[in-house]
């Protein structure tokens, strides 16, 4: 389980295909070496990827066929840059909210506008079926990061970064036509299947 909270941005150092999947390198010097020990949990842009051999400052992967089809790792070049977290432990401060690591689409950054006060307006088209999921006022995930809905069109959303969230994390250079990887809220949708499940959501279900 994670929080949004990003801690910093790792690469991608190399990809070898292993039959379907891959296995992915990354370097990570912004994590401590004992965030890499084998079968740790690591959020790579908001994927949920297990250690499966490190070294000092860098840990590897292996990437499902799963994966690679429905997240942006799947295209990643070798020496992007990526955002990194550690899973939650018990105690640790909640400061962004309750994320699985688990992508459930691809969205398209459709235009990034500067505010006058500093941040930045940037508009996301989502997979039509995740449209459901999203509120004013409510948590999405954008490449592992915990960010607020500012407003709800038929197909998209709008997310404002601030100065901090642009320097810490890969959405500082996010513009026009960039994919980034998207988790919904994790409690909408468990309301949702509910919901489905006892015939109360009529609507959604075609």
């Amino acid at each position: 389980m994670f929080t949004g909270i990003v801690v910093g941005t790792g690469q991608l150092l190399r990809r070898e295909s292993r039959g379907d999947g891959a296995r992915l390198v990354f370097a990570a010097s912004v994590l401590p070496d004992s965030a890499f020990s084998l079968g740790a949990s690591v959020a790579v842009n908001g994927c949920c990827l297990t250690v499966i051999a490190s070294a000092p400052g860098r840990f590897e992967v292996d990437a499902s066929v799963e994966t690679l089809a429905h997240t942006t790792l799947g295209a990643l070049p070798e020496g992007s840059p990526v955002n990194l977290e550690p899973p939650l432990a018990a105690g640790d401060a909640l400061g962004g909210h309750l994320v699985s690591g688990h992508v459930d689409g691809v969205g398209e950054v459709i235009s990034v506008r500067r505010e006058a006060v500093g941040a930045w307006d940037v508009r996301i088209r989502l997979p039509g079926a995740l449209m459901r999921f999203v509120a004013t006022k409510g948590s999405i995930s954008v490449d592992g990061v915990s960010l607020t809905v500012n407003s709800v069109s038929n197909s998209a959303v709008a997310v404002m970064l601030i100065p901090a969230t642009r320097k810490c994390t890969i959405l500082g250079a996010c513009e026009p036509g960039v994919k980034v990887n998207i988790e919904v809220d994790l409690i909408a949708r468990y309301l949702d299947r509910l919901l489905d499940s006892r015939g109360l959501n009529p609507g959604m279900r075609k």
